[in-house]
């Protein structure tokens, strides 16, 4: 069997040269600390200042309606006229508040077209509130958008690049109420993992009882409940100590296939036992290249194509078995590519060789 030049070539680097230590993923990269969370806020607004490129207001009587409305609080009553104006934009505000967010503090808003606007370029977002999923207000958002696309179009031709009637605004939003929570008053506070496992779990509770005996529970595979009460300090400042230890993340042995691009990730527990694989299909191709017959000079034919089909099989012979599977990644991938095979031939493989019992490893086929 021959392995690829590129397999060997890094095997043997790595048997000459010693590699560097490995520096494993820090407590605070895999899990979430209870309550410090993010929260979704939601508003409605109007953009001012198109030229030419927003709703137009008998198709968007929600626009025509909040015009109304908001002129009416300034003083302006338009009740009963008829507005024709194109520069205005009926929007949805949609932005993210991070957790521990203060009064007075700033943060980015996305804001996206409702009705039938064909650009949001050049806009002016006027002043609109952003509610949580409790009703209450948290952030009061304005300023000019920020579009990343553009669309042009003339008589007979168009051009565009990237969505128009989507905006940003940096540091768009104030915000006016907080999440209240008193993380220093807390006796304790969980740790949840973002790839549940007993393994990871337990190490995460080890390395936090070898700093601070006793401070660490392990809950379940996806909890590790932390007290302040080992360590001699506040809560705060004992997270703030043991989110930057390394841990040694354990998973469980998976193959994620995705059919629709080819792709095959593996992760590094994949094992699969020897088994012999022979990969082979029939191909049949079929190409038409007609000639044209033309008659003697002076002869009474006439110029005809005449067909030509040329025929090829291919149904596998000369493609002999190969012997796949090995103890660690780099064996199971370099008896993988011995084969000489496609990506998607490999899905192929891979689920027959888990049909077969060979494989010890979970498929997941998104």
């Amino acid at each position: 069997m021959r392995f690829p030049r590129l397999l060997v070539c890094l095997g043997a680097a790595c048997l000459s040269a010693a590699a560097p230590a490995y520096a494993g993923p820090r407590i605070k990269d895999i899990v979430s600390v209870e309550n410090v969370r993010s929260n979704q806020l939601v508003g409605y607004g109007l953009v001012v200042g198109l030229a030419g490129t927003g709703d137009r207001i008998r198709n968007s009587p929600f626009t025509e309606e909040s015009m109304q409305a908001m002129l009416e609080r300034m003083g302006v009553n338009i009740r009963g006229t008829q507005m024709r104006t194109e520069n205005v934009a009926a929007v949805s505000i949609t932005a993210t508040l991070p957790p521990f967010a203060r009064g007075g503090s700033t943060i980015d808003v996305q804001v996206s077209a409702l009705g039938d606007a064909s650009s949001l370029q050049g806009g002016t977002l006027i002043a609109s509130v952003l509610r949580g999923l409790d009703g209450q207000i948290y952030a009061v958002a304005q300023g000019p958008v920020a579009v990343s696309g553009f669309k042009a179009q003339g008589a007979a031709a168009s051009i565009s690049r990237g969505v128009a009637t989507s905006a940003r605004i940096s540091n768009g939003a104030i915000v006016e109420r907080e999440v209240p929570y008193a993380l220093s008053t807390a006796g304790s506070l969980k740790l949840a993992l973002r790839n549940p496992d007993f393994t990871t779990a337990q190490r995460i509770g080890s390395a936090i009882n070898r700093q601070f005996p006793g401070t660490a529970k392990v809950l379940d595979p996806a909890t590790v409940e932390v007290t302040p009460a080992g360590a001699g300090g506040s809560l705060v400042e004992l997270v703030s100590r043991i989110e930057n230890l390394e841990i040694e993340v354990d998973q469980p042995a998976k193959i994620v296939i995705n059919e629709a691009s080819g792709t095959v990730v593996m992760t590094a527990d994949v094992r699969i036992s020897r088994v012999a694989v022979a990969q082979g299909g029939l191909t049949i191709s079929v190409s038409e290249t007609p000639e044209v017959s033309q008659p003697a000079p002076f002869s009474d034919g006439r110029t005809t194509v005449v067909p030509r089909t040329q025929v090829e099989v291919d149904d596998g012979q000369g493609r002999s078995l190969a012997m796949v599977g090995g103890t660690s990644l780099s064996q199971l991938v370099s008896g993988l590519n011995a084969l000489g095979v496609s990506p998607r031939d490999l899905i192929t493989i891979l689920q027959a060789v888990k049909s077969a019992g060979a494989l010890q490893a979970e498929i997941e086929v998104q």
